[in-house]
């Protein structure tokens, strides 16, 4: 099963929670709108920060912001800052080698790199703004991107 470490739906949940505010919010902000612990919330935003997703003000009016809008940054660049490259199997993150003993033989290994950049793909064509959008009558909507169907896909 492919799953998103608990951190990176963490750090989803605390992206979306900053994109709904043009102010700065502390962890303990967002450990308080969202009930996740303040210790962890702090944890990703440093993690955030580093992948320079947020920036981060001392003082009395401190607190994170976004470094872009949330129509610029996507959902892949979220997950990568916390777990690191999106890759299904070792040997589709490395070019050179995945250390599993059969690097000689496979043949596997590139069509797992195609699978890992498509997956990486879709989740880069989703932007926070997208994800953040409040859920009418609790679906959430179709990306604007889907939109332009004409219907024949019936």
């Amino acid at each position: 099963m492919i799953r998103l470490t608990n951190l990176a739906d963490y750090a989803v949940i605390l992206m979306c929670e900053i994109s709904h505010t043009d102010s700065r919010l502390s962890a303990q902000d967002l450990a308080t709108s969202t009930g996740i612990p303040v210790p962890t919330v702090s944890k990703i935003l440093n993690l955030l920060s580093r992948g320079s997703l947020l920036i981060s003000h001392r003082g009395i009016k401190g607190g994170f912001a976004l470094t872009r809008t949330p129509e610029e940054i996507s959902v892949a660049e979220i997950i990568e800052a916390i777990d690191g490259p999106i890759a299904l199997t070792s040997c589709s993150e490395n070019s050179n080698s995945c250390g599993c003993g059969f690097n000689d033989i496979c043949s596997l290994r590139p069509r797992w790199q195609l699978i890992s950049g498509a997956v990486r793909g879709a989740l880069q064509d989703v932007s926070l703004k997208e994800l953040a959008e409040p859920a009418i009558g609790g679906v959430m909507q179709t990306p604007k991107k889907n939109e332009e169907s004409t219907g024949d896909d019936a």
